[in-house]
């Protein structure tokens, strides 16, 4: 039975308050600022993690999602993500690099679970495929922690999410991140963030089965 499993289902054991495990080790800093290579999903919710991170750490960003469906909408997010950071004022440098865009890695890796409902084991494995990508980026670049915007989304399991940065964590030796971002209204901020410099907001997660949900409940 996995440590995430215990957790969310194991009696009396609590969560773990991964916001908590952030501060004290930006606490244990002592002015110094790491590199962070931090996987983003698209700009709205990578607006709050830059502008709370790029204090403490020097950031690049890895657009890395071969989820999204279809190539056109890859596209749009990762120019509106370009045009956020060029736009914001940030304490530290932070760049962004796009990586290549193939749709057959992610359908390849969600095989058999395309019917499974959005935040399911489909998800976990599109969490497991980026996060990866990302540990072996950091890894290979020298950075000295790697995570995910991800965990900023309402939707998205923050447990699982840091359950598999820690495995990875272990495989590629470099250290992850530990994250909850919706944390302190990171998700609220978001929203001001993506307003404030008129973002383009999708209505969906990225990939063709989220988006299939999504109009199914707009039907409803």
């Amino acid at each position: 039975m996995s440590d995430w499993f215990c957790r969310l289902y194991g009696g009396n054991m609590e969560k773990i308050n991964y916001q908590k495990r952030l501060d004290k080790l930006i606490a244990g800093f002592g002015g110094e600022i790491p590199t962070l290579l931090l996987h983003s999903c698209c700009a709205p919710c990578s607006s709050y993690c830059i502008e709370y991170l790029s204090q403490y750490f020097r950031i690049t960003l890895l657009y890395y999602n071969p989820n999204i469906s279809p190539a056109e909408e890859f596209t749009k997010r990762s120019e509106e993500l370009k045009r956020l950071v060029s736009e914001m004022s940030l304490p530290n440098p932070v760049s962004v690099v796009i990586d290549d865009y193939d749709p057959n890695e992610f359908l390849s890796k969600v095989k058999g679970l395309e019917n499974v409902p959005e935040g399911g084991e489909r998800c976990f494995e599109c969490y497991r495929l980026r996060l990866e990508r990302a540990a072996r980026y950091a890894a290979n670049g020298g950075f000295d922690y790697f995570c995910s915007t991800l965990s900023i989304s309402p939707r998205k399991n923050c447990e699982k999410l840091n359950e598999i940065g820690d495995e990875l964590s272990e495989i590629y030796s470099v250290k992850h991140l530990p994250n909850d971002f919706k944390k302190r209204n990171g998700f609220k901020r978001s929203v001001e963030l993506s307003e404030q410099y008129r973002l383009y907001r999708q209505s969906y997660c990225g990939c063709v089965f989220s988006k299939a949900e999504n109009q199914t409940r707009n039907k409803v």
